[in-house]
């Protein structure tokens, strides 16, 4: 095979030697505080069995989808899927991609039009970003979950632009890199003053926050203020796949041009009968009440700890520990690896230099013994 040329193979050496080259782990066996499966639904025996007899019941024995949604791909099920998903998320409509990244790729770089303005928050996840970088639209960050840089950034180009240059302001629910949230209520009224387009990631809300982990926006009742949601269903739901909630004129202008839905071949029936399986066990769970107790749990072990000032203040199932310098992170995550907790670090550049953390994911089936012994290993660690 030929050698990676070498400008390629200088910036491999690059990440080397900064200690954040990264590389494929298999599953280790580990006590869970890493994965996304904050529910457990990816390990549910019932949601498997589920999936399977609700195909053989509608003899659907496909195994792919054989196309594109446009083309011949569009199975029955997604019909059936997208109208549940709206029904229960109190949507007009919704619209399923293949994952998460699918979704933001497509949504951002289709929607926001030449001389548009995008203004997204600084954390916002790199599917965002790389969607934004392929639009045709002008696009500036704002300060993290600050809503007054926001603001002067609003007054800034609304007064100089005119009025059908439509504004777009991009936020999370959950950040995936502190577990933080913004203001969401304040965020929608400051977005209805300067007649903007709210747009919310709910990837880490879903099945966390609200009844039947509807997620954030609809726990707050802002379901009609958003412009559009997007979700996945790769983090609670276990599952795989995404979806934009949105109107119906928005369902259709994606469906003409959003190109990660149009140049794709759709998801295969399983997938899909997959997320009607796991919506139905999110209906009757009590895994959320579960998940909210091991959250409540885990931050008063933090202050137990005395953590509070190395900890992002976090009421999500993420909750991150600050360790400056991606050796230094890389050895205690490997200590706690060692002890058998499967911790993982959070390196630069995924995360600006001096921001590298512990990012520890809360689930359903984590016990108390297990919160507590983590906390107390790493205090003797840091």
């Amino acid at each position: 095979m030929k050698d990676l040329p070498k400008k390629l193979q200088q910036k491999l050496e690059e990440r080397k030697a900064s200690n954040a080259l990264r590389k494929l782990d298999n599953q280790n066996g580990l006590i869970d505080f890493s994965s996304n499966d904050y529910l457990g639904f990816a390990k549910s025996k019932t949601i498997f069995q589920n999936s399977h007899d609700y195909l053989v019941g509608h003899n659907i024995i496909q195994n792919g989808s054989t196309g594109s949604r446009l083309l011949s791909g569009n199975n029955q099920l997604y019909n059936i899927i997208e109208s549940m998903l709206a029904s229960f998320h109190n949507s007009e409509t919704a619209l399923v991609y293949n994952s998460g990244y699918d979704a933001n790729v497509g949504f951002f770089s289709s929607i926001p039009q030449r001389n548009d303005i995008i203004l997204y928050d600084e954390f916002i996840h790199a599917s965002i970003r790389d969607g934004i970088k392929m639009s045709n639209a002008k696009a500036y960050k704002f300060k993290h979950n600050n809503l007054n840089d926001l603001e002067q950034k609003c007054q800034t180009e609304r007064s100089r632009s005119p009025d059908e240059i439509d504004i777009y302001i991009v936020t999370e629910s959950v950040f995936s890199m502190d577990g933080d949230s913004p203001n969401l209520l304040e965020l929608s009224k400051l977005c209805q003053r300067f007649g903007a387009h709210l747009v919310v990631d709910e990837a880490h809300a879903t099945g966390v926050f609200g009844k039947q982990g509807v997620g954030m926006i609809q726990d707050l009742g802002l379901e009609n203020d958003v412009f559009a949601r997007i979700i996945t269903f790769g983090k609670a739901m276990g599952c795989h796949g995404a979806v934009v909630f949105g109107s119906e004129k928005l369902k259709q202008f994606l469906i003409n041009f959003s190109r990660s839905l149009i140049y794709t071949t759709g998801l295969p029936p399983h997938s899909l009968a997959t997320i009607h399986a796991a919506y139905h066990e999110l209906i009757s769970t009590s895994n959320i009440y579960k998940l909210k107790g091991n959250i409540d749990f885990f931050r008063d072990e933090i202050i137990i700890n005395g953590f509070q000032d190395i900890f992002i203040e976090s009421y999500s199932a993420i909750h991150c520990c600050i360790i400056p310098g991606n050796e230094r992170v890389k050895l205690i995550a490997k200590k706690l690896q060692d002890n058998g907790f499967d911790v993982k670090p959070i390196l630069s550049p995924t995360i600006s230099e001096g921001s590298e953390r512990l990012r520890f994911c809360l689930h359903s089936y984590n016990s108390k013994k297990e919160m507590s012994e983590v906390l107390r290993l790493l205090s003797t660690f840091v």
